[in-house]
């Protein structure tokens, strides 16, 4: 894992146990044992109980997102649970912006969490998320530029990214999207 990480990350996970008196590994089981399972509460929960920055809290939910999804066994399990029951009809949404961003290059990862998948690069630049029955969220990390049409402040959907996208059907997953998600990604590298 260590190796698909960029310099940054692989600085924070070398000074952690310094800077916290703990590993990654160390504060991984901590997570696990606690069983938390939104990352908002992870990171809360080390902020708070722990007395970790919101930098170190937020890399170490994050590391646990990423060791448990790519130990399991079929990551695209995640995706697929997403959308059971009445999301089912959002997944041609999923499909269609899963195939346009996987190709902006061989370094797109696509990360499935419970109720989202986090679209990354070197760092994250999107998530994607069936929110409702008849809604679907694209998140983008577009930070300095100004909100605009469709293209909202995220507000209260998800603090990591700056902007949301609301779609209804895949028609929707339209190039004005994707010029924005690629532009999130050029940013990201």
């Amino acid at each position: 894992m260590a190796a698909e990480l960029d310099a940054a990350t692989r600085s924070m996970i070398a000074n952690l146990k310094e800077k916290t008196g703990k590993s990654l590994e160390q504060w991984i089981a901590l997570l696990q044992a606690k069983g938390l399972a939104k990352h908002a509460e992870r990171v809360g929960f080390l902020k708070t109980e722990h007395g970790l920055g919101h930098g170190y809290a937020n890399l170490v939910a994050l590391m646990l997102s990423k060791s448990a999804a790519s130990t399991m066994d079929d990551r695209g399990s995640l995706v697929d649970a997403q959308y059971t029951g009445a999301k089912a009809a959002l997944r041609p949404i999923h499909d269609a912006l899963e195939k346009a961003i996987k190709g902006f290059g061989a370094d797109v990862e696509m990360l499935p969490m419970k109720a989202y998948v986090s679209v990354r690069r070197k760092k994250q630049f999107a998530i994607l998320q069936p929110s409702t029955a008849d809604r679907f969220d694209v998140g983008i990390n577009l930070k300095g530029t100004a909100p605009h049409g469709r293209l909202e402040a995220s507000g209260s959907f998800n603090s990591m990214v700056s902007h949301r996208v609301r779609l209804t059907n895949a028609k929707e997953a339209d190039k004005e999207l994707i010029s924005w998600l690629r532009e999130a990604y050029e940013r990201a590298g």
